[in-house]
């Protein structure tokens, strides 16, 4: 996914939402500018497949989720700053969702769960994503790293393609566990999910 900046004075997170371009693509909100973010087939792929996969779980368990890849959420930073981010697939509370349908799909609440899809700007999703995610306190997050474009200290020696599971434990802090090739992934969210890593990465 490319980002390209869109010069404009800083805004608020509120005024982004009021600014944002009516031509075609995603946008987020970083650093008082807003960003467009450009994503490969491949990439739009897998985020569909994945959200597939969640959409069935939640028709066939009868939960009470909302599967979207158009949410944007507030998140802040360490020192305060906001930010407007747009996950790649998003599981919100469809009590939350319905409780203002004439509202933008954007929230300052939790989401329950956040996936991203890496990237060549791989540490937006493995530092400050996961940093403000974790402050904000979605319970879950899913780093897809299709590529395996992190670096070593993440990925090990060979680089193989990995997911990232983590997980809020009991004081807010993330946990999280790695998946690869033919690995069952366990997701809290969707605990009878029966989904391999090797069949996100060939959709």
């Amino acid at each position: 996914m490319t980002l390209t900046s869109i010069p404009t004075k800083q805004l608020t997170f509120t005024e982004f939402l009021e600014q944002l371009p009516d031509e075609a693509g995603r946008y987020e909100f970083v650093n008082g500018e807003i960003v467009r973010t450009l994503a490969t087939r491949q990439h739009d792929n897998i985020a569909d497949f994945i959200a597939r996969q969640f959409d069935k779980e939640v028709e066939r368990l009868h939960l009470n989720y909302r599967v979207s890849g158009r949410v944007v959420v507030r998140t802040l930073t360490a020192n305060g700053r906001e930010q407007g981010r747009q996950p790649d697939v998003s599981i919100v509370d469809k009590t939350l969702w319905n409780s203002n349908l004439s509202a933008y799909t954007a929230f300052i609440e939790p989401l329950q769960l956040a996936v991203e899809i890496v990237s060549t700007n791989w540490e937006d999703d493995y530092v400050d994503k996961l940093d403000e995610y974790q402050r904000l306190g979605i319970s879950e997050y899913w780093i897809v790293d299709y590529l395996a474009i992190a670096s070593r200290s993440y990925l090990g020696n060979p680089k193989i393609p990995t997911i990232f599971v983590y997980q809020l434990d009991k004081t807010g802090i993330y946990q999280h566990q790695s998946y690869q090739g033919l690995d069952l992934i366990l997701s809290p969210t969707f605990p009878e999910l029966q989904l391999t890593v090797e069949q996100i990465l060939n959709p």
